[in-house]
């Protein structure tokens, strides 16, 4: 990694320093204080009110190194598009559930429109600038799978998919974002490897604005990173996943993610199924949480796992 990168994470770390007590402040005074779920486990409950909508730190520390340091062209604003859009969809989502106390916040269907027209935006702006590449690289396989005019409903899954699955894994404190950086991490060395100069400018700049995020975030949070911040983080990752073909490289890379989103399907389909649950509570963490695990313990043992399946992740991309 060059002095540059190391420039890049460092002055968006140095900008969310600074920003993050002045936005919390903020928060406080204008009462942008989380609503805890009543099923949710007990220990939560004394963190109601605690300031949410904190995803807007890292974007905002994020931004300018990113327009200070990173080349621009295409790739690059493709990112940004597709994590802006959806950090746009999280914060509506937010402000509703907040701030207009709408428990629920943006309507399932809203929010899977405002995400087909993101993707659908995504996926023409990369088209123009070319034939879109719609092979996908099998993971632990030579196999190559072309799904050709099929493609943009996969990306749409895709994207869908995985921004939610991240927004699912914001339930403890600090496991988002301590999972997000070591998948950015891996996507620093992966575009790195592809001599990506952008989008490892872009990776840098969010690693270091996440971490200076993820100082006031650990338990006990000082603020949550909300709907702005989780869906904002899935959409990079997709982006990045598919701008370095590695989408299926993701589900690795990101398994933390995808794990905690199965869980969520598993324990809805047995339970309507048998009556029975799976799981203590879902996501997963929350099982953990219910057996009487710390909120530090969990996360850090999340964050274990996503170390782990991060370096499988490169090997098998050939960037380790």
């Amino acid at each position: 990694m060059n002095l540059a990168l190391i420039q890049t994470a460092l002055i968006a770390f140095l900008i969310g320093l600074v920003l993050a007590p002045v936005f919390i402040k903020l928060l406080r005074r204008l009462s942008f204080g989380q609503q805890i779920r009543e099923e949710g486990p007990r220990r939560h409950y004394k963190k109601a009110g605690t300031p949410t909508m904190g995803g807007v730190i890292f974007l905002a520390a994020a931004l300018p190194a990113i327009l200070l340091f990173a080349p621009r062209n295409l790739p690059l604003l493709l990112v940004l598009f597709l994590m802006l859009g959806n950090g746009l969809i999280g914060f509506v989502d937010d402000y509703l559930k907040v701030v207009k106390k709408q428990s629920l916040g943006l309507k399932a269907r809203s929010k899977l429109f405002g995400q087909f027209l993101t993707v659908l935006v995504f996926y023409v702006a990369w088209r123009y600038a070319g034939p879109a590449d719609t092979v996908l690289q099998v993971p632990f396989t030579d196999w190559m799978l072309d799904l050709g005019v099929l493609y943009p409903f996969f990306l749409l899954f895709f994207v869908f998919g995985f921004t939610n699955a991240v927004n699912l894994t914001d339930g403890v404190d600090g496991l988002a974002g301590g999972t997000a950086i070591l998948a950015l991490l891996a996507y620093l060395l992966i575009a790195v490897r592809q001599e990506a100069s952008s989008l490892s400018h872009y990776c840098a700049a969010m690693i270091g604005a996440v971490f200076a995020f993820l100082i006031y975030n650990l338990h006990p949070a000082r603020v949550f990173m909300g709907d702005v911040g989780s869906l904002s983080l899935g959409g990079a990752l997709a982006a990045l996943a598919v701008l370095t073909k590695t989408e299926l490289y993701l589900l690795i890379i990101g398994g933390v993610f995808v794990i905690e989103a199965f869980s969520v399907i598993i324990q809805v389909i047995v339970f309507q199924s048998t009556g029975r649950r799976v799981f203590r509570m879902s996501p997963l963490h929350h099982h953990y949480e219910l057996g009487g695990h710390s909120e530090w313990r969990v996360v850090t043992g999340f964050w274990a796992a996503g170390f782990i399946l991060a370096v499988i992740g490169l090997l098998q991309v050939g960037a380790l």
